[in-house]
């Protein structure tokens, strides 16, 4: 962990503490949630990536962590947790997970499919059903969009069939903005999933504004940049003025940030320790900077 980051959480004393001092409200402050644009329904604004972290398997010594991590996240109020089959074996340990907290009524699951083929996408997808152990998906999205035309087809019609609420797509890298950008225009998705941060800013050069003209959630993804942010930062302070969004730490430093741009549905930093967790979730309460203080946040994080 980085000591700044360590500094932190060992003085503000645990997660309630964490989550009071961040809101200025206490425990009966309530996550900040966005709109769906499709429905409506509203998602709270910080979810949670299971990329490399929750790739367990059955070793109990490694999931007991991750339980202290799924029980502190919907105790905060989030719900949106994304996975995939690319994942290892997160989908299953996030299942078994789940269903031992008794958490699947307040969690909104998302998953993806990632093959070629119709035929193989569907017994992807099956599978996943059981791994997460849903009957019904929040959420499936088309990996990197890998054959995204025959997937599009396939989870229309199980949208239609109530196997699924939400549809969308995903990408992490620049070199295939192009590609989101041309199946952004040509179908109405539910949901982009796409790479957001101080450090990678150019999907809001076009990409973010198509998903808000058109109505489709963003799900901002790589918050950290793999953890370079917090290599960049280490050992530098916080700007004094970073309390006046209730900013105490750099990781709400950077999920503020994101969460402060107006197309931005959900980030979903990833974590297998309680403890980070807990500073990631409380980005998800107290203010958000406005226009003026993003672009305050940003030119600082330049000089860095």
């Amino acid at each position: 962990m980085d000591p700044g980051r360590r500094k932190v959480l060992r003085t503000l004393g645990g997660f309630w503490t964490l989550l009071a001092m961040n809101s200025g409200m206490g425990q009966d402050n309530k996550i900040m949630t966005r709109k769906i644009p499709s429905t409506g329904e509203d998602i709270p604004a910080v979810g949670l990536g299971t990329w490399q972290v929750f790739d367990a398997g059955g070793d109990a010594a490694a999931r007991a962590p991750l339980r202290a991590v799924l029980a502190a996240f919907a105790k905060a109020g989030g719900k949106m947790i994304d996975s995939s089959p690319m994942y290892g074996s997160a989908e299953s340990v996030v299942g078994d997970l789940v269903a031992e907290l008794g958490l699947r009524d307040k969690l909104f699951i998302a998953t993806k499919v990632w093959t070629s083929g119709r035929e193989d996408g569907i017994r992807q997808m099956e599978t996943s059903f059981r791994r997460l152990r849903v009957k019904q998906m929040d959420l499936m999205q088309i990996h990197n969009l890998k054959d995204a035309g025959v997937h599009t087809r396939t989870l229309l019609d199980w949208k239609a069939k109530g196997r699924i609420r939400y549809h969308g797509i995903t990408h992490y890298t620049s070199s295939a903005y192009a590609e989101v950008e041309t199946r952004l225009k040509a179908g109405k998705y539910d949901f982009l999933q796409i790479n957001y941060s101080l450090a990678e800013r150019e999907s809001e050069k076009r990409l973010l504004s198509i998903a808000k003209d058109r109505n489709i959630a963003v799900i901002a993804n790589r918050p950290f940049a793999e953890g370079a942010m917090f290599r960049r930062v280490r050992g530098k302070p916080l700007p004094p003025w970073a309390g006046e969004i209730g900013v105490v730490s750099w990781a709400q430093f950077f999920l503020k940030w994101i969460v402060g741009h107006p197309a931005i549905t959900c980030v979903i930093p990833g974590t297998g320790k309680p403890e980070h967790i807990a500073d990631n979730v409380a980005a998800g309460f107290g203010a958000l900077p406005g226009e003026a203080m993003r672009a305050r946040m940003a030119k600082y994080f330049n000089t860095l």
